[in-house]
């Protein structure tokens, strides 16, 4: 598998119902018990097909974390909650970690005020040259990842809104800096206080 790949495009924070798949991992479900909650009990409220494509990105995503991040994830309060994912997504999806250092970070260093939609193109051009896969991307797909990776950075109050793309220096969460440095997610943290 390649360095980068498009499953991010499945959904950006996803917070209600990241909360419900944290509790429900938080109870070592296992493969019956999960398939139930997904199938039978409809854990996240969407249609089947849905339902199976954002609980497998969550389950991924969550997997970056450990129990206390898990319980933080389920019942911390909204933007501790909001701040985790975003780690949990960044470390999860490589796209999301690179554009976070190389485009946001970037634009906080030479005082830009907004994001430029033209920096999308340049910055998967960069990403080609890592990872050949990337120059095969239908243009509905490389469209839509810019769309869920804007989604992402105004739930977790990165940038202002999606329309206005005004970038707002992140003030990281003590328990989210805490969890990140015990998981030893070093490289993530650089990324949210956008060091790198």
């Amino acid at each position: 598998m390649g360095l980068y790949n498009a499953e991010i495009s499945a959904g950006s924070l996803l917070v209600p119902e990241s909360r419900r798949i944290a509790r429900l991992l938080l109870s070592r479900p296992g493969p019956a018990e999960w398939n139930q909650a997904m199938t039978q009990q409809n854990l996240l409220q969407k249609k089947p097909a849905t339902a199976l494509r954002q609980a497998r990105l969550i389950r991924s995503r969550l997997a970056t974390l450990d129990d206390d991040g898990l319980q933080l994830v389920a019942d911390g309060e909204g933007e501790l909650t909001r701040q985790l994912l975003l780690a949990a997504s960044a470390m999860h999806s490589q796209l999301l970690s690179d554009f976070m250092r190389d485009v946001y970070a970037a634009d906080l260093r030479r005082l830009e005020r907004t994001l430029s939609h033209r920096q999308w193109e340049a910055f998967l051009a960069e990403c080609e040259h890592r990872d050949l896969a990337v120059g095969h991307w239908a243009a509905t797909t490389r469209k839509k990842l810019f769309q869920v990776i804007v989604r992402i950075l105004v739930e977790s109050s990165f940038l202002d809104t999606s329309r206005r793309l005004a970038l707002t220096p992140p003030m990281l969460h003590p328990k989210v800096r805490h969890c990140l440095i015990r998981l030893g997610a070093e490289e993530t943290l650089a990324r949210m206080e956008a060091k790198t």
